[in-house]
């Protein structure tokens, strides 16, 4: 990892540094308007400029670049691309706020007619990552100039590779994310263009999934497919096994635990007069119960293993453990609603429903009380509906005022909390 160093000359700093004693919500308001264009300019370009997971050199260049030119202390190349910044009020180990991007994209085409569409053929910010990192860029920029107006300290976790496994989150956490200082609560955001513009979405305790990934390897004996009596036809094995993972499927969604078992990926490099000697069968498994996962995996494994013993092929799994359940902590995310409440409005706060998608945000849920809450990004009347991982995700910019408003104000807001 590398230490930055901030420029000296005070005339680096272009936004005013506030010293005030109180900090209200319509100073952080008026804070949100005057960087609203800085800060969409900003998204902008990293939306236009997307790098897939464990691959954010130019993404994190940029966020160091930005963090250098506001004059915030910052860490570059913890748990690979990742950056951690630092800002310290008056009294600074008192308390510790963590604030937590996400900065990778993924491997989809864009489909978008905007003039920053993705410049990386088959590389989109789909997930909205673009948006929480400008975001937090803007949150940052908030809370320096406001930092003789506030005690303790506030960490900035500009983090790579949210989408693919083992994780940004589980690596910066071994690089030593959560010491020196360690944050006593950590806080992040994620887009929901299912939410409109304007309100922010909560759920207090277990809120996502764990997730792990599913690998079956099916061996049979290949051939000419004129001669079919001479050869073990690994589809039709296939077939059968994911009628028995069908059935288990079923029975496992009647269980008191949220939970889902599926396939989405099969692959038989024959043709139509060959038959191949593998197949592969790709799926998922989610659930919001760590004990209840555990038992699942040895059902998947007991399952595989008989049917392989009595069929003429070999039959192989491979469960690759991926995120655990994100919890969110219930005393922080109360506290965190009716902060919300304040500079949103309560009329513009929502009661979310569990999500069966995952988030490596949950690794640091589990080390400190953590709250991980939806920013509402969509706008039905200029067609900014397309849900994330899609081709066509978008967001309405108005959100960014927003966002890096709110998540200021709840920091600010922790901070004065005992």
């Amino acid at each position: 990892m590398a230490l930055v160093q901030v420029p000296s000359n005070q005339e680096k700093n272009t936004f005013t540094i506030h010293k005030i004693e109180m900090i209200e919500a319509n100073l952080i308001k008026t804070l949100s308007k005057e960087i609203r264009e800085e800060i969409i300019c900003i998204r902008r370009h990293i939306h236009a400029h997307p790098e897939l997971s464990y691959q954010e050199v130019e993404t994190a260049n940029f966020i160091s670049a930005k963090l250098t030119e506001w004059n915030i202390s910052h860490e570059k190349g913890i748990g690979g691309h990742g950056i951690a910044a630092i800002i310290k009020g008056k009294n600074p180990t008192k308390k510790v706020i963590a604030l937590r991007a996400d900065m990778d994209a993924l491997p989809i085409t864009e489909k978008n007619d905007i003039s920053f569409k993705s410049q990386n053929t088959g590389v989109m910010h789909a997930c909205g990552h673009d948006v929480h990192s400008s975001s937090l860029l803007g949150t940052a920029k908030i809370l320096n100039s406001l930092k003789s107006g506030f005690e303790g300290t506030v960490k900035l976790i500009f983090q790579p590779a949210e989408e693919k496994l083992p994780g940004g989150a589980s690596l910066m956490i071994k690089a030593g994310i959560l010491e020196n200082p360690k944050p006593d609560v950590i806080i992040a955001q994620h887009v929901f263009t299912q939410l409109p513009v304007g309100k922010a979405g909560f759920f207090a305790g277990k809120y996502m999934a764990s997730s792990d990934e599913l690998y079956i390897i099916i061996n049979g004996q290949g051939g000419h497919a004129a001669v079919p009596a001479g050869v073990i036809n690994p589809l039709f094995l296939a077939a059968r096994l994911l009628v028995m993972l069908e059935e288990l499927s079923h029975d496992l969604s009647l269980a008191a635990v949220p939970t889902i078992l599926t396939f989405g990926k099969i692959t038989g490099a024959g043709a139509t007069n060959i038959i191949p000697d593998e197949v592969r069968i790709e799926g998922t498994f989610r659930t919001m119960d760590e004990g209840w996962r555990q038992q699942v995996h040895e059902r998947l494994k007991t399952l595989v293993a008989e049917f392989s013993d009595s069929c003429e092929g070999t039959v192989d799994l491979d469960i690759i453990i991926g995120y655990p359940c994100l919890t969110n902590d219930e005393t922080i995310t109360r506290q965190a609603i009716n902060y919300t409440g304040q500079y949103l409005g309560r009329e513009n706060v929502l009661q979310l429903s569990t999500w069966m998608a995952s988030e490596d945000f949950a690794f640091y849920s589990m080390e400190i009380p953590a709250c991980f809450y939806r920013i509402g990004t969509g706008n039905p009347s200029h067609n900014i509906i397309s849900p994330v991982h899609t081709a066509t995700f978008n967001i309405d910019e108005d959100a960014l005022e927003i966002s890096t408003g709110l998540m200021a104000w709840i920091a600010i807001n922790l901070l004065r909390e005992d």
